[in-house]
């Protein structure tokens, strides 16, 4: 949802029923159902009218805070250009839960790619110079790619048995 005429509909609304942000931010704990609310820093950007101000929130959001002031959401927010994908009042702990939808697998740090083979630095530093695995250069850091370590490994095994 896009807040209306830079937000001077919501703090006309706010200012019509005495509302604070704070005072504003527990009214929508009040609305909303599973208790969370909005909060008081996402109110803040939605009313801002300086650079820290935000045009674009969740429907969820626009919807609590309508809610709240008991103002119809289309007098606050144009609807159908919403551009947040996830409520910016989710925690933090279930934003970190959720297994992203898409993209490649991240790329494994030398470290990490020892412990999930189970080999030692001398090895992998072997395995390089005979140009079994090739490392993915980031800056001066090597990064490793786990399915193409491993289809090279694959590779490696099945010219060493034929």
């Amino acid at each position: 949802m896009r807040r209306r005429n830079n937000g001077e509909q919501l703090r006309s609304a706010m200012r019509a029923v005495g509302l604070t942000i704070p005072r504003l931010a527990e009214a929508t704990r009040n609305a909303d159902p599973l208790g969370v609310g909005i909060s008081p820093s996402l109110i803040g950007f939605l009313v801002s009218t300086g650079k820290s101000g935000r045009n674009e929130c969740s429907d969820r959001t626009a919807e609590l805070i309508s809610l709240a002031l008991d103002v119809p959401i289309d007098e606050l927010f144009l609807g159908g250009l919403s551009v947040v994908a996830d409520s910016t009042s989710t925690s933090r702990d279930e934003m970190q839960a959720t297994p992203p939808t898409t993209g490649p697998e991240p790329l494994m740090t030398a470290q990490e790619l020892l412990r999930y083979l189970r080999k030692s630095a001398n090895w992998l530093d072997i395995e390089i110079r005979e140009r079994r695995i090739e490392p993915i250069y980031v800056g001066r850091s090597r990064r490793f790619d786990r399915l193409q370590v491993l289809s090279e490994l694959k590779a490696a095994a099945t010219v060493r048995a034929a």
